[in-house]
């Protein structure tokens, strides 16, 4: 297998650093790479992390993906980027030095911004040497979500990708254009957005899980016989959502947790202002499943404070 000029041979795992710029101090600044070359010909299958630089379950993730992986057991090839976006991991920042958020720049230009550039050399480089693809997020500070798979339920091969990762709860969403998965599906490659956890903070089972679904992945595509015993995992497969917003400034007091499913009208907690004079409600607008909430008790009118899968 050959990425950025380099030959990786079978049976072997390389890690290649892919030049990307400099900083205004003229250090380097370059895309690591980990390649595992299987013995045997087969899927190629790229997992991508941190493409926001403060979303670092992801890169935790692939850690131990690595680390379970012998290249002389695998049949195609592992091409791990768990840092995608190197400038934002330093300054623990979602974005790029220009503020830009790379996950609204692919598929990328050579003579673009810092973002297509960049966008564009992982495209160049990565997606289109692989056969399918998954990439790993957290929610946005000051959220947190439940492990889940977005991605095209209705495309057959995407959605028998998507169940064979196992995740609790399989939400059909359609791409976004500048995304990666929207890049992804213009160059016919099954992709799976995996989504655990919040920003800047390390979340136990959301790391178990993304790093077992992997592996069931990989186990379903005959690149590697899973590590543990096989167990069918029933998930949740919604193609709605909601966000359940504030109707009033104030404090939150939240009374439901992630996976809760919850009934029509049902009480998720009260708003409150600081000084105990006034309590607002804040009820489920239809029956559905918790699948994210905003961690910051402090919110505004209009905040998306409870994220519904309706079901």
């Amino acid at each position: 297998m050959e990425i950025a000029g380099e030959t990786i041979p079978p049976g072997k795992r390389q890690r290649l650093e892919i030049p990307v710029t400099h900083l205004p101090t003229q250090t380097p600044i370059s895309l690591p790479v980990i390649v595992v070359n299987g013995k045997k010909a087969g899927p190629r299958l790229w997992l991508s992390a941190a493409i926001h630089g403060d979303e670092i379950n992801g890169v935790e993730i692939i850690r131990q993906v690595l680390e379970k992986i012998k290249p002389k057991k695998l049949c195609g090839a592992l091409v791990a980027v768990p840092i995608v976006n190197v400038f934002g991991f330093l300054e623990q920042s979602r974005y790029l030095p220009d503020r830009r958020d790379l996950n609204r720049s692919f598929p990328g230009s050579p003579n673009g911004s810092l973002a297509a550039r960049l966008a564009h050399l992982f495209m160049t480089e990565i997606v289109k040497r692989c056969t399918h693809g998954i990439d790993l997020h957290t929610a946005a500070i000051p959220r947190i979500n439940l492990p889940q798979i977005r991605t095209n339920l209705e495309d057959e091969e995407t959605y028998r990708f998507a169940k064979a990762f196992g995740a609790p709860l399989l939400i059909h969403a359609t791409t976004r254009d500048g995304s990666l998965r929207h890049a992804a599906k213009q160059q016919g490659i099954p992709i799976l957005l995996y989504e655990a956890g919040e920003a800047l903070r390390f979340d136990e089972q959301a790391i178990q899980i993304g790093t077992n679904g992997i592996l069931r992945v990989m186990d379903y595509l005959g690149m590697y016989p899973l590590p543990f015993p096989t167990t069918e995992v029933a998930s949740v497969e919604v193609s709605q959502t909601k966000w359940v917003r504030a109707s009033r400034s104030g404090i939150l007091h939240l009374a439901v947790k992630l996976g809760e499913q919850v009934e029509k009208k049902q009480s998720l907690g009260i708003i409150t202002d600081a000084f105990g004079e006034t309590n607002t409600k804040v009820r489920a607008p239809k029956k559905g499943m918790v699948i994210g909430h905003t961690q910051n008790p402090l919110v505004n009118q209009g905040d998306g404070i409870v994220h519904l899968a309706l079901i």
